[in-house]
């Protein structure tokens, strides 16, 4: 067996025969049409050179695929993304089954991919385990702009031309999308749970700094093996207190309301159980501190110019509202992931984030908040249950009263758009999405409509 796995492995074969280092699976999302995945195309190679740094090997354990929700909208193949999520998780369960491996390190950003990443490794707990980011694109076209084409677009007043020109302005080079949406969202959350190195999320590609992240995600990794004095297992890493500190950072900062579905599915796989009134409860205790597109103007380039997520978890700390007290990939305690990661000369170092945020109408501290709950609601009613983002809702929006619109699927609402059937106060109900049925809950094709209705003074 042992023979079959370093067969291949050049230079590290002598060391991985003699079961005298650790040997890291690499797990990576890797593919190139994603411009958030596209960085890790060189990160095997890397990894492999930075294990040698410390003594260890690195081996790529398997690759999962990675849909990107942003190319798939409005397509059929969108009802594979929630799938998408579990068969991530399976891949990455059997990249990691061969028996080979001590550490892992986990290469992937997007909405279901960490996720699925996280739910398959969850079944390797006794492996120290780093999620390790590649970080977001530079800021392009103005999210308020984006907004604008689009809207104009779906009232016929520019063409495809015109519009694709905007979202090429857009989403225009390597790196994860600017806004605060799922991908992004994964990013805190990890670093919320203590499973990136400090303050890693949002460094952009191609940076020196991003590539010394990764050469410490990896030496790290190599350093709380069980052979040593300082095992750092995910099993023990992934407990109820971090879970908590997840669902708190996505409440304070509006982040994306597919965890709804992911958190309790990881979780789940951590052997832990959470449903949305947990999350409907910490709400209602848990102040918005952040607001970044599509909840307030700026992108996530522009709160981490702020102070990012090093400041929001010691302002959560400070307040009382995040355990700082659970076993991290790096430290004694989540405090030490309140640092902000810098160069000094050629070296990586920690400061500490700024004392007051850099620009509090994307951040804010726990005791001046956008809000003074949370960014998440559960809606109940004799339909059943459902969760809003609120964060992204003016409040003058959060009541409605008005004769529902009933269509079997989002094409039938575009045609009712069309036709000007829309043109009044109304409630649109789009039937069979969501997980019990064909997967996410996301119809971001009827955003531009729904909300030019809106900018013509109906609700």
């Amino acid at each position: 067996n042992l023979a079959h796995g370093f067969a291949a492995s050049g230079d590290d074969k002598a060391l991985i025969k003699s079961g005298r280092a650790m040997n890291i699976g690499i797990v990576t999302a890797y593919n190139d049409m994603l411009s958030a995945h596209q960085p890790y195309g060189r990160y095997p190679e890397q990894i492999k050179i930075f294990a040698r740094e410390v003594g260890a090997t690195a081996q790529v354990a398997g690759g999962v695929p990675a849909m990107c929700d942003g190319v798939t909208q409005g397509q059929d193949s969108m009802e594979l993304s929630l799938f998408s999520r579990d068969n991530i998780a399976m891949a990455t369960v059997v990249g990691l089954s061969h028996a080979m491996f001590e550490g892992a390190l986990l290469l992937g950003i997007c909405d279901k991919i960490v996720p699925g990443l996280l739910i398959g490794s969850l079944r390797f707990g006794h492996l120290p385990t780093i999620l390790v980011p590649a970080g977001p694109m530079p800021s392009g076209l103005p999210n308020k702009e984006k907004v604008r084409i689009r809207q104009l677009y779906a009232e016929g007043k520019v063409g495809r031309d015109e519009l694709l020109e905007s979202e090429s302005a857009s989403y225009h080079s390597p790196g994860t999308c600017t806004f605060y949406g799922t991908a992004n969202s994964n990013q805190m959350m990890m670093e919320m749970m203590g499973l990136h190195m400090p303050g890693s999320s949002f460094v952009q590609p191609g940076q020196k700094l991003r590539q010394e992240l990764t050469r410490a995600a990896t030496h790290r990794v190599a350093q709380i093996g069980w052979d040593g004095d300082d095992y750092r297992p995910l099993g023990l890493c992934v407990d109820e207190k971090a879970i908590v500190n997840a669902i708190v950072g996505l409440l304070a900062t509006g982040g994306s309301t597919n965890h709804v579905i992911h958190l309790p599915a990881i979780a789940r796989a951590a052997g832990i159980q959470i449903d949305w009134d947990d999350m409907d409860e910490l709400s209602r205790v848990v102040p918005l501190v952040a607001s970044v597109y599509p909840n307030g103007a700026g992108d996530v380039n522009a709160f981490a110019a702020a102070g990012g997520m090093p400041y929001v978890i010691r302002e959560l700390i400070g307040a009382g509202l995040a355990h700082a007290d659970i076993m991290t990939v790096y430290g004694k305690s989540l405090e030490e992931g309140a640092q902000e990661p810098v160069m000094d000369g050629d070296a990586l170092a920690w400061v500490p984030p700024p004392v007051v945020s850099a620009n509090d109408a994307l951040l804010r501290p726990v005791a001046a908040p956008f809000q003074p709950e949370g960014g998440f609601r559960l809606l109940r009613g004799n339909l059943g249950r459902g969760t809003i983002k609120v964060s992204a809702v003016d409040p003058s929006r959060w009541a409605i009263e008005a004769p529902c619109r009933v269509f079997e699927d989002q094409n039938s609402v575009l045609a009712a758009f069309k036709a000007g059937e829309l043109e009044k106060d109304v409630v649109v109900v789009v039937r069979f999405q969501g997980p019990a049925a064909n997967g996410m809950p996301e119809l971001h094709k009827l955003t531009p409509p729904l909300g030019v209705l809106q900018d013509r003074g109906f609700k």
